[in-house]
């Protein structure tokens, strides 16, 4: 498998570049040293080959498969809340590899797994991709949908765990939490902890690190146990900055090759450099 991801690496990465002006812009706008940015850049690239080929392995993947290569270290700290019947919001980001989580949801823990998401562009292609995500169980929900999926699922008290990339660009300016990201004035969405909020669903952050080569731990910690209780948008500060940490301390494994700070408080930064107003 990975000698496929060796081959994408040389042609596709170092020969055409693959989105390198994006890369190296979301690079020089972080806090990241300049000093590191080539390197970065490199095993950005390296980790990325391996991405392709992996998420191509998971749509065919069997579930021993896929344990064997995405172990999660401590599902106790989520299991015990299905103990009590509540639901759960996992929160994490693109980073190292989420397809695993998206398919294995399900079968990982005791919850009814939701991925929450955009779908891709090609309509065909993503009836396809879902088909093959939720063929053990795990649900993936639109985001134009996500708020009759919670509503249903609470009204019928099935205790669900929802996985929630909270990193994705917001598509509003003025529905979106800001704060300083990275170095920069960044805006993340808020959904996470609105319906956390909402229905007092306690909130975990989901870490997760590379072993090696094709191999990976999933570690879950709190982020909230009470979020009606908390005060309004410290869960996604305190995302926040628990993603802060995590790509500093592996900055290669972020997805880099996404425009990170297309969004300004005003509005959207299009592909040739103009802003577009967004109106309140």
């Amino acid at each position: 498998m990975y000698i496929l991801s060796d081959i994408i690496y040389f042609v596709v990465c170092l020969l055409f570049g693959y989105r390198r002006k994006t890369i190296r812009e979301n690079l020089r706008l972080s806090s990241l040293p300049a000093s590191q940015h080539r390197d970065i850049e490199r095993r950005y690239y390296r980790h990325l080959s391996d991405l392709l080929v992996e998420g191509i392995y998971n749509l065919f993947a069997t579930p021993p498969q896929i344990k064997k290569r995405y172990h999660i270290t401590n599902r106790q700290l989520v299991d015990r809340y299905y103990e009590r019947g509540q639901s759960v919001i996992l929160m994490s980001a693109h980073y190292n590899n989420w397809e695993y989580m998206v398919t294995s949801l399900n079968m990982q823990l005791l919850h009814h797994g939701i991925g929450v998401g955009k779908p891709l562009d090609n309509k065909r292609i993503a009836t396809w991709v879902t088909r093959r995500r939720t063929r053990y169980g795990t649900e993936v929900v639109d985001q134009t949908d996500v708020r009759q999926c919670f509503a249903y699922y609470d009204q019928h008290q099935v205790p669900c765990a929802y996985m929630m990339l909270s990193d994705q660009s917001p598509s509003n300016p003025h529905r979106s939490y800001w704060t300083t990201f990275l170095g920069r004035d960044t805006a993340f969405l808020y959904g996470a902890e609105y319906f956390a909020r909402k229905y007092n669903y306690p909130v975990l952050f989901y870490e997760v690190k590379k072993v090696r080569r094709g191999y990976y731990e999933v570690t879950f910690s709190q982020l909230c146990d009470n979020p009606a209780e908390a005060e309004q948008y410290s869960i996604t500060q305190a995302y926040v900055e628990r993603l802060e940490y995590q790509i500093k301390e592996k900055p290669e494994y972020w997805l880099w090759s996404h425009r990170r700070w297309k969004l300004t408080r005003e509005g959207r930064i299009l592909k040739n450099g103009t802003l577009k107003i967004i109106k309140p």
